[in-house]
């Protein structure tokens, strides 16, 4: 009977779905059963207890890697501490260093006030450099020493600062390449690869759709007051088919 089926399928995915939730160290992130994520998952036990090494995330836009580094920074030992967030595309080069390294009082006309940059908010927690890519050559050089001395100054300083940061960083572009092309320095590429992470696209995981589905099957119903259940094997197999780029 489609019917029955149809049912006991529904209840084997929900199953599924709550075993991977309990045996997943990642929190805000779906892990399906597939090698692919069950090497990622083995991955970020190893690293994320070894809070002084930088890490490197890669994948494409919309494939979970800001969730990812948070849950990098939540299962170190820096967990009870700041996580900040900053993308690195957002801002022209000399609003960028200001804003990660902050800035002394009268550094430049509209600096009335000293601000601390991120680096040192990020103290004793993780800084997260999404778009890594995109920053320009002139701060990378300064992004560079900081990680190697731990030590920074300020827009207009005169004196070195030192603080205890984790640096995770992000990227969708091929840094190889970027580095080839001589937009990205290569002594800060080594620099921040120390541990690369790749997170692969959906469309190299097939196996992981149907649980995907059934989460967000319950979260829609949720947040909608719905209570829909029935997702056709058509539709499986048209997801199934989809190249989901991103």
């Amino acid at each position: 009977d489609a019917t029955l089926r149809s049912t006991l399928e529904r209840t084997r995915l929900r199953r599924e779905l709550r075993a991977l939730r309990q045996r997943s160290p990642l929190t805000g992130m779906v892990v399906g059963p597939s090698p692919a994520m069950d090497e990622l998952m083995t991955l970020v036990r190893k690293i994320a207890p070894a809070d002084s090494a930088t890490v490197l995330v890669l994948g494409e836009t919309g494939s979970g890697k800001g969730v990812l580094a948070r849950n990098i920074h939540e299962m170190s030992p820096r967990s009870e501490g700041p996580f900040v967030n900053v993308t690195c595309s957002a801002l022209t080069e000399s609003l960028m260093e200001s804003e990660l390294f902050g800035h002394e009082k009268g550094a430049f006309t509209d600096a009335r006030t000293m601000k601390r940059g991120l680096v040192e908010v990020a103290d004793r927690g993780s800084l997260f450099l999404d778009e890594i890519a995109e920053l320009s050559v002139g701060v990378q050089g300064k992004l560079l020493r900081f990680i190697e001395e731990k030590r920074f100054r300020r827009v207009g300083g005169t004196r070195d600062m030192e603080v205890d940061t984790r640096i995770i960083a992000a990227t969708n572009r091929d840094l190889e390449e970027e580095v080839r092309r001589d937009h990205f320095r290569e002594d800060l590429y080594y620099r921040l690869s120390v541990v690369p992470i790749e997170l692969p696209p959906l469309r190299h995981r097939p196996s992981d759709i149907p649980v995907l589905v059934s989460h967000f099957v319950e979260t829609f119903n949720r947040e909608f007051g719905k209570q829909s259940t029935e997702v056709s094997p058509e539709a499986l197999e048209i997801l199934g088919r989809h190249r989901w780029p991103g």
